[in-house]
Protein backbone atom coordinates (compact mmCIF):
# COMPACT_ATOMS: atom_id res chain seq x y z
CA UNK A 1 0.00 0.00 0.00
CA UNK A 2 1.30 3.47 -0.89
CA UNK A 3 2.48 5.77 1.87
CA UNK A 4 -0.19 8.50 2.39
CA UNK A 5 2.42 10.94 3.64
CA UNK A 6 4.52 10.48 0.51
CA UNK A 7 1.42 10.93 -1.68
CA UNK A 8 0.50 14.15 0.13
CA UNK A 9 4.09 15.33 -0.19
CA UNK A 10 4.12 14.74 -3.93
CA UNK A 11 0.74 16.46 -4.33
CA UNK A 12 1.95 19.39 -2.27
CA UNK A 13 5.07 19.70 -4.39
CA UNK A 14 2.99 19.57 -7.59
CA UNK A 15 0.57 22.21 -6.29
CA UNK A 16 3.49 24.39 -5.19
CA UNK A 17 4.96 24.28 -8.69
CA UNK A 18 1.56 25.05 -10.21
CA UNK A 19 1.07 28.07 -7.96
CA UNK A 20 4.57 29.28 -8.81
CA UNK A 21 3.76 29.08 -12.52
CA UNK A 22 0.43 30.84 -12.02
CA UNK A 23 2.15 33.60 -10.03
CA UNK A 24 4.67 34.09 -12.81
CA UNK A 25 1.85 34.24 -15.39
CA UNK A 26 -0.02 36.80 -13.29
CA UNK A 27 3.08 38.98 -12.83
CA UNK A 28 3.87 38.78 -16.56
CA UNK A 29 0.36 39.97 -17.39
CA UNK A 30 0.72 42.89 -14.97
CA UNK A 31 4.04 43.89 -16.56
CA UNK A 32 2.42 43.65 -20.00
CA UNK A 33 -0.55 45.81 -18.99
CA UNK A 34 1.75 48.44 -17.44
CA UNK A 35 3.80 48.48 -20.66
CA UNK A 36 0.71 49.25 -22.75
CA UNK A 37 0.41 52.60 -20.92
CA UNK A 38 4.01 53.78 -21.48
CA UNK A 39 3.85 56.17 -24.48
CA UNK A 40 6.35 56.37 -27.31
CA UNK A 41 8.72 59.34 -26.73
CA UNK A 42 7.58 62.52 -28.44
CA UNK A 43 4.13 61.25 -29.49
CA UNK A 44 1.03 63.43 -29.09
CA UNK A 45 -1.57 61.07 -27.53
CA UNK A 46 -4.48 63.41 -28.26
CA UNK A 47 -3.72 63.41 -31.98
CA UNK A 48 -3.46 59.60 -32.04
CA UNK A 49 -6.72 59.22 -30.12
CA UNK A 50 -8.42 61.60 -32.53
CA UNK A 51 -7.19 59.49 -35.47
CA UNK A 52 -8.64 56.35 -33.89
CA UNK A 53 -11.96 58.09 -33.25
CA UNK A 54 -12.09 59.11 -36.91
CA UNK A 55 -11.36 55.53 -37.98
CA UNK A 56 -13.68 53.81 -35.51
CA UNK A 57 -15.02 50.51 -36.82
CA UNK A 58 -12.16 49.99 -39.28
CA UNK A 59 -9.36 47.42 -39.34
CA UNK A 60 -7.51 49.55 -36.76
CA UNK A 61 -10.05 48.38 -34.17
CA UNK A 62 -9.03 44.76 -34.70
CA UNK A 63 -5.33 45.67 -34.56
CA UNK A 64 -5.94 47.62 -31.35
CA UNK A 65 -7.72 44.61 -29.83
CA UNK A 66 -4.72 42.34 -30.42
CA UNK A 67 -2.41 44.88 -28.75
CA UNK A 68 -4.66 45.31 -25.72
CA UNK A 69 -5.21 49.01 -26.42
CA UNK A 70 -1.47 49.73 -26.77
CA UNK A 71 -1.89 50.83 -30.38
CA UNK A 72 -4.61 53.33 -29.53
CA UNK A 73 -2.41 54.81 -26.79
CA UNK A 74 0.65 54.48 -29.08
CA UNK A 75 2.68 52.93 -26.29
CA UNK A 76 6.09 51.29 -26.63
CA UNK A 77 4.22 47.97 -27.02
CA UNK A 78 2.08 49.24 -29.91
CA UNK A 79 3.37 46.52 -32.27
CA UNK A 80 2.39 43.87 -29.74
CA UNK A 81 3.02 40.24 -30.67
CA UNK A 82 2.13 40.74 -34.33
CA UNK A 83 5.75 40.73 -35.63
CA UNK A 84 6.40 37.49 -33.74
CA UNK A 85 3.19 35.87 -35.00
CA UNK A 86 3.96 36.97 -38.58
CA UNK A 87 7.49 35.57 -38.29
CA UNK A 88 6.12 32.28 -36.92
CA UNK A 89 3.73 32.00 -39.85
CA UNK A 90 6.48 32.64 -42.40
CA UNK A 91 8.89 30.16 -40.79
CA UNK A 92 6.23 27.45 -40.54
CA UNK A 93 5.21 27.97 -44.15
CA UNK A 94 8.86 27.80 -45.23
CA UNK A 95 9.42 24.67 -43.16
CA UNK A 96 6.88 22.90 -45.34
CA UNK A 97 8.73 23.69 -48.59
CA UNK A 98 12.40 24.27 -47.62
CA UNK A 99 14.23 20.93 -47.13
CA UNK A 100 16.69 22.38 -44.59
CA UNK A 101 13.94 23.63 -42.29
CA UNK A 102 11.95 20.45 -42.80
CA UNK A 103 14.97 18.43 -41.68
CA UNK A 104 15.38 20.63 -38.59
CA UNK A 105 11.79 19.82 -37.58
CA UNK A 106 12.71 16.12 -37.50
CA UNK A 107 15.75 16.64 -35.25
CA UNK A 108 13.69 16.99 -32.08
CA UNK A 109 14.55 19.53 -29.41
CA UNK A 110 17.76 20.80 -31.05
CA UNK A 111 15.96 21.40 -34.34
CA UNK A 112 13.11 23.18 -32.58
CA UNK A 113 15.59 25.54 -30.87
CA UNK A 114 17.22 26.35 -34.19
CA UNK A 115 13.84 27.10 -35.80
CA UNK A 116 12.92 29.30 -32.82
CA UNK A 117 16.18 31.17 -33.30
CA UNK A 118 15.34 31.83 -36.97
CA UNK A 119 11.87 33.00 -35.87
CA UNK A 120 13.44 35.50 -33.45
CA UNK A 121 15.73 36.93 -36.13
CA UNK A 122 12.79 37.31 -38.53
CA UNK A 123 10.72 38.93 -35.76
CA UNK A 124 13.38 41.62 -35.29
CA UNK A 125 13.50 42.22 -39.05
CA UNK A 126 9.71 42.58 -39.31
CA UNK A 127 9.66 44.86 -36.25
CA UNK A 128 12.30 47.07 -37.91
CA UNK A 129 10.18 47.43 -41.05
CA UNK A 130 6.81 47.86 -39.32
CA UNK A 131 8.07 50.35 -36.74
CA UNK A 132 9.85 52.41 -39.42
CA UNK A 133 6.67 52.57 -41.49
CA UNK A 134 4.57 53.46 -38.46
CA UNK A 135 6.91 56.23 -37.29
CA UNK A 136 7.22 57.69 -40.79
CA UNK A 137 3.45 57.69 -41.23
CA UNK A 138 2.76 59.25 -37.83
CA UNK A 139 5.42 61.88 -38.42
CA UNK A 140 3.92 62.73 -41.81
CA UNK A 141 0.52 63.23 -40.17
CA UNK A 142 1.94 65.53 -37.47
CA UNK A 143 1.37 63.09 -34.60
CA UNK A 144 4.64 64.06 -32.87
CA UNK A 145 5.20 67.19 -30.84
CA UNK A 146 8.24 67.99 -33.00
CA UNK A 147 9.77 66.72 -36.21
CA UNK A 148 13.23 65.56 -37.21
CA UNK A 149 15.41 62.53 -36.58
CA UNK A 150 15.92 63.53 -32.96
CA UNK A 151 12.30 62.54 -32.30
CA UNK A 152 11.75 59.83 -34.91
CA UNK A 153 14.80 57.68 -34.04
CA UNK A 154 13.97 57.30 -30.29
CA UNK A 155 10.37 56.48 -31.23
CA UNK A 156 11.57 53.89 -33.76
CA UNK A 157 13.94 52.29 -31.24
CA UNK A 158 11.18 52.24 -28.60
CA UNK A 159 8.76 50.37 -30.88
CA UNK A 160 11.43 47.84 -31.92
CA UNK A 161 12.42 47.28 -28.29
CA UNK A 162 8.76 46.85 -27.32
CA UNK A 163 8.22 44.20 -30.00
CA UNK A 164 11.35 42.30 -28.91
CA UNK A 165 10.26 42.54 -25.26
CA UNK A 166 6.83 41.11 -26.14
CA UNK A 167 8.50 38.21 -27.95
CA UNK A 168 10.74 37.53 -24.92
CA UNK A 169 7.84 37.84 -22.47
CA UNK A 170 5.71 35.41 -24.50
CA UNK A 171 8.51 32.85 -24.53
CA UNK A 172 9.04 33.27 -20.78
CA UNK A 173 5.34 32.65 -20.12
CA UNK A 174 5.54 29.53 -22.29
CA UNK A 175 8.54 28.15 -20.39
CA UNK A 176 7.94 29.38 -16.83
CA UNK A 177 4.18 29.90 -16.87
CA UNK A 178 1.52 27.42 -17.95
CA UNK A 179 2.37 27.43 -21.67
CA UNK A 180 0.92 29.18 -24.75
CA UNK A 181 2.65 32.45 -23.90
CA UNK A 182 1.61 34.41 -26.98
CA UNK A 183 -2.03 33.31 -26.65
CA UNK A 184 -1.94 34.27 -22.97
CA UNK A 185 -0.74 37.79 -23.76
CA UNK A 186 -3.39 38.25 -26.45
CA UNK A 187 -5.94 36.90 -23.96
CA UNK A 188 -4.82 39.46 -21.34
CA UNK A 189 -5.17 42.31 -23.83
CA UNK A 190 -8.67 41.24 -24.89
CA UNK A 191 -9.92 40.74 -21.34
CA UNK A 192 -8.62 44.18 -20.35
CA UNK A 193 -10.84 45.75 -23.04
CA UNK A 194 -14.04 43.83 -22.31
CA UNK A 195 -15.21 45.97 -19.32
CA UNK A 196 -14.87 49.13 -21.40
CA UNK A 197 -16.79 47.55 -24.28
CA UNK A 198 -19.59 46.46 -21.93
CA UNK A 199 -19.70 49.93 -20.40
CA UNK A 200 -19.87 51.45 -23.88
CA UNK A 201 -22.79 49.16 -24.73
CA UNK A 202 -24.72 50.20 -21.61
CA UNK A 203 -24.00 53.86 -22.38
CA UNK A 204 -25.34 53.41 -25.93
CA UNK A 205 -28.44 51.74 -24.51
CA UNK A 206 -28.91 54.61 -22.03
CA UNK A 207 -28.67 57.18 -24.81
CA UNK A 208 -31.10 55.23 -26.99
CA UNK A 209 -28.59 54.22 -29.66
CA UNK A 210 -29.18 50.53 -28.86
CA UNK A 211 -32.49 49.11 -27.68
CA UNK A 212 -32.26 47.42 -24.28
CA UNK A 213 -33.95 44.28 -25.65
CA UNK A 214 -31.36 44.10 -28.41
CA UNK A 215 -28.61 44.39 -25.79
CA UNK A 216 -30.16 41.52 -23.80
CA UNK A 217 -30.40 39.49 -27.01
CA UNK A 218 -26.70 40.10 -27.66
CA UNK A 219 -25.88 38.93 -24.11
CA UNK A 220 -27.86 35.72 -24.67
CA UNK A 221 -26.10 35.27 -28.01
CA UNK A 222 -22.70 35.70 -26.35
CA UNK A 223 -23.56 32.98 -23.81
CA UNK A 224 -24.73 30.74 -26.66
CA UNK A 225 -21.45 31.32 -28.52
CA UNK A 226 -19.46 30.44 -25.39
CA UNK A 227 -21.47 27.22 -25.05
CA UNK A 228 -20.91 26.42 -28.75
CA UNK A 229 -17.16 27.04 -28.50
CA UNK A 230 -16.84 24.87 -25.37
CA UNK A 231 -18.93 22.11 -26.98
CA UNK A 232 -16.91 22.05 -30.21
CA UNK A 233 -13.52 22.41 -28.50
CA UNK A 234 -14.32 19.40 -26.32
CA UNK A 235 -15.72 17.42 -29.25
CA UNK A 236 -13.79 14.29 -30.27
CA UNK A 237 -14.05 11.45 -32.72
CA UNK A 238 -12.83 8.34 -30.91
CA UNK A 239 -11.43 5.67 -33.21
CA UNK A 240 -11.39 2.21 -31.64
CA UNK A 241 -7.94 0.65 -31.36
CA UNK A 242 -7.45 -3.04 -30.58
CA UNK A 243 -4.26 -4.74 -29.42
CA UNK A 244 -3.44 -8.23 -30.65
CA UNK A 245 -3.65 -11.09 -28.11
CA UNK A 246 -0.32 -11.90 -26.55
CA UNK A 247 0.77 -15.43 -25.63
CA UNK A 248 1.96 -15.72 -22.05
CA UNK A 249 4.08 -18.44 -20.48
CA UNK A 250 2.25 -21.71 -19.93
CA UNK A 251 0.20 -21.32 -23.11
CA UNK A 252 -2.31 -18.90 -21.55
CA UNK A 253 -3.24 -16.10 -23.93
CA UNK A 254 -3.85 -12.61 -22.62
CA UNK A 255 -7.33 -11.20 -23.47
CA UNK A 256 -7.45 -8.73 -26.32
CA UNK A 257 -7.24 -5.16 -25.05
CA UNK A 258 -9.09 -2.23 -26.57
CA UNK A 259 -8.68 1.52 -26.32
CA UNK A 260 -9.42 4.49 -28.52
CA UNK A 261 -7.56 7.11 -30.56
CA UNK A 262 -9.06 10.57 -29.83
CA UNK A 263 -9.21 13.06 -32.70
CA UNK A 264 -10.44 16.54 -31.78
CA UNK A 265 -12.87 18.38 -34.03
CA UNK A 266 -10.64 21.45 -33.81
CA UNK A 267 -7.09 20.12 -33.63
CA UNK A 268 -5.48 23.50 -34.34
CA UNK A 269 -7.11 25.35 -31.44
CA UNK A 270 -7.17 29.13 -31.69
CA UNK A 271 -4.00 29.40 -33.80
CA UNK A 272 -5.80 29.68 -37.20
CA UNK A 273 -7.84 32.66 -36.00
CA UNK A 274 -4.72 34.44 -34.71
CA UNK A 275 -2.71 33.67 -37.85
CA UNK A 276 -5.51 34.73 -40.21
CA UNK A 277 -6.07 37.98 -38.31
CA UNK A 278 -2.33 38.70 -38.32
CA UNK A 279 -1.99 38.23 -42.08
CA UNK A 280 -5.10 40.30 -42.77
CA UNK A 281 -3.89 43.05 -40.44
CA UNK A 282 -0.46 43.41 -42.06
CA UNK A 283 -1.53 44.89 -45.46
CA UNK A 284 -4.55 46.56 -43.92
CA UNK A 285 -2.44 48.37 -41.32
CA UNK A 286 0.03 49.55 -43.95
CA UNK A 287 -2.84 50.84 -46.09
CA UNK A 288 -4.44 52.49 -43.04
CA UNK A 289 -1.24 54.21 -41.90
CA UNK A 290 -0.04 55.49 -45.26
CA UNK A 291 -3.54 56.25 -46.49
CA UNK A 292 -3.78 59.11 -43.97
CA UNK A 293 -1.08 61.18 -45.69
CA UNK A 294 -1.49 63.70 -48.49
CA UNK A 295 0.73 61.88 -50.96
CA UNK A 296 -0.35 60.94 -54.47
CA UNK A 297 -0.79 57.27 -53.52
CA UNK A 298 -2.92 58.06 -50.45
CA UNK A 299 -6.17 57.56 -52.36
CA UNK A 300 -5.10 54.07 -53.47
CA UNK A 301 -4.13 53.13 -49.92
CA UNK A 302 -7.46 54.42 -48.64
CA UNK A 303 -9.30 52.29 -51.19
CA UNK A 304 -7.31 49.21 -50.14
CA UNK A 305 -8.08 49.86 -46.46
CA UNK A 306 -11.77 50.23 -47.38
CA UNK A 307 -11.90 47.05 -49.49
CA UNK A 308 -10.41 44.83 -46.78
CA UNK A 309 -12.05 46.60 -43.84
CA UNK A 310 -14.43 44.78 -41.46
CA UNK A 311 -17.79 44.00 -42.98
CA UNK A 312 -16.62 44.30 -46.58
CA UNK A 313 -17.19 41.28 -48.89
CA UNK A 314 -13.46 41.02 -49.68
CA UNK A 315 -12.63 40.99 -45.96
CA UNK A 316 -15.15 38.20 -45.31
CA UNK A 317 -13.81 36.16 -48.24
CA UNK A 318 -10.11 36.55 -47.40
CA UNK A 319 -10.63 35.99 -43.68
CA UNK A 320 -12.68 32.82 -44.28
CA UNK A 321 -10.14 31.40 -46.75
CA UNK A 322 -7.23 32.15 -44.40
CA UNK A 323 -8.92 30.52 -41.40
CA UNK A 324 -9.80 27.37 -43.36
CA UNK A 325 -6.29 27.21 -44.83
CA UNK A 326 -4.55 27.56 -41.47
CA UNK A 327 -6.88 25.01 -39.85
CA UNK A 328 -5.69 22.41 -42.38
CA UNK A 329 -2.10 23.66 -42.45
CA UNK A 330 -1.57 23.74 -38.68
CA UNK A 331 -3.33 20.39 -38.19
CA UNK A 332 -1.00 18.86 -40.79
CA UNK A 333 1.99 20.24 -38.87
CA UNK A 334 1.02 18.98 -35.42
CA UNK A 335 -0.56 15.64 -36.40
CA UNK A 336 0.99 13.14 -38.84
CA UNK A 337 -1.30 10.17 -39.69
CA UNK A 338 1.62 8.18 -41.16
CA UNK A 339 3.59 8.50 -37.93
CA UNK A 340 0.56 7.52 -35.85
CA UNK A 341 -0.07 4.48 -38.07
CA UNK A 342 3.58 3.40 -37.75
CA UNK A 343 3.46 3.71 -33.97
CA UNK A 344 0.28 1.65 -33.81
CA UNK A 345 1.83 -1.04 -36.01
CA UNK A 346 5.00 -1.20 -33.90
CA UNK A 347 2.99 -1.60 -30.69
CA UNK A 348 0.87 -4.42 -32.15
CA UNK A 349 -2.28 -2.29 -32.37
CA UNK A 350 -4.75 -2.10 -35.24
CA UNK A 351 -8.05 -0.49 -36.17
CA UNK A 352 -10.96 -2.97 -36.52
CA UNK A 353 -11.49 -3.79 -40.20
CA UNK A 354 -8.49 -1.69 -41.33
CA UNK A 355 -5.17 -3.17 -42.39
CA UNK A 356 -2.15 -1.85 -40.44
CA UNK A 357 0.31 0.54 -42.07
CA UNK A 358 -0.66 2.56 -45.13
CA UNK A 359 -4.37 1.71 -45.00
CA UNK A 360 -4.56 2.81 -41.37
CA UNK A 361 -2.80 6.09 -42.22
CA UNK A 362 -5.24 6.78 -45.06
CA UNK A 363 -8.23 6.03 -42.82
CA UNK A 364 -6.99 8.33 -40.04
CA UNK A 365 -6.18 11.04 -42.60
CA UNK A 366 -9.68 10.77 -44.10
CA UNK A 367 -11.35 11.09 -40.68
CA UNK A 368 -9.05 13.98 -39.73
CA UNK A 369 -9.83 15.82 -42.99
CA UNK A 370 -13.58 15.62 -42.35
CA UNK A 371 -13.17 16.79 -38.75
CA UNK A 372 -10.90 19.67 -39.79
CA UNK A 373 -13.40 20.82 -42.41
CA UNK A 374 -16.15 20.94 -39.79
CA UNK A 375 -13.83 22.70 -37.33
CA UNK A 376 -12.67 25.27 -39.89
CA UNK A 377 -16.24 26.16 -40.89
CA UNK A 378 -17.20 26.54 -37.22
CA UNK A 379 -14.18 28.76 -36.54
CA UNK A 380 -14.79 30.95 -39.60
CA UNK A 381 -18.44 31.39 -38.59
CA UNK A 382 -17.60 32.35 -35.01
CA UNK A 383 -14.83 34.75 -36.06
CA UNK A 384 -16.98 36.52 -38.65
CA UNK A 385 -19.92 36.98 -36.29
CA UNK A 386 -18.72 40.33 -34.79
CA UNK A 387 -18.55 41.91 -38.23
CA UNK A 388 -22.24 41.25 -38.77
CA UNK A 389 -23.03 42.52 -35.26
CA UNK A 390 -21.12 45.73 -35.89
CA UNK A 391 -22.93 46.29 -39.20
CA UNK A 392 -26.44 45.37 -38.10
CA UNK A 393 -26.52 46.42 -34.43
CA UNK A 394 -23.50 48.69 -33.87
CA UNK A 395 -22.23 46.34 -31.16
CA UNK A 396 -18.63 46.87 -29.94
CA UNK A 397 -16.16 44.54 -31.61
CA UNK A 398 -15.14 42.95 -28.31
CA UNK A 399 -18.41 41.14 -27.73
CA UNK A 400 -17.97 38.21 -30.09
CA UNK A 401 -16.05 36.36 -32.72
CA UNK A 402 -12.28 36.23 -32.69
CA UNK A 403 -11.91 37.84 -29.27
CA UNK A 404 -14.51 35.60 -27.62
CA UNK A 405 -13.04 32.53 -29.32
CA UNK A 406 -9.54 33.34 -28.05
CA UNK A 407 -10.75 34.06 -24.51
CA UNK A 408 -12.82 30.86 -24.20
CA UNK A 409 -10.23 28.56 -25.79
CA UNK A 410 -7.34 29.98 -23.72
CA UNK A 411 -9.35 29.70 -20.48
Amino acid sequence: MANPGAMLGNNGKGLGELWARLRFLFMAMIVYRVGTHIPVPGINPESVLDMFNRNEGTILGLANMFTGGALERMSVLALGVMPYISASIIVQLLSAVVPTLEQLKKEGESGRRKINQYTRYLTVLLALVQSAGMVASLSGQGMFYAGGLGVMVPAWISLITGAIFMMWLGEQVTERGIGNGISMLIFAGIVAGIPGAIGQSFEQARQGEIHILLLLGIAVLAVAIVALVVFVERGQRRITVNYARRQQRGGVSQPQQSTHLPLKVNMAGVIPAIFASSILLFPASIAQWFGQSDSASAELFQDIALWIGPGQPLNVLIFSVLIIFFCFFYTAIIYNPNEVADNLKKSGAFLPGIRPGEHTAKYIDNVLTKLTMIGSIYMAGVCLLPQFLVITANIPFYLGGTSLLIVVVVV
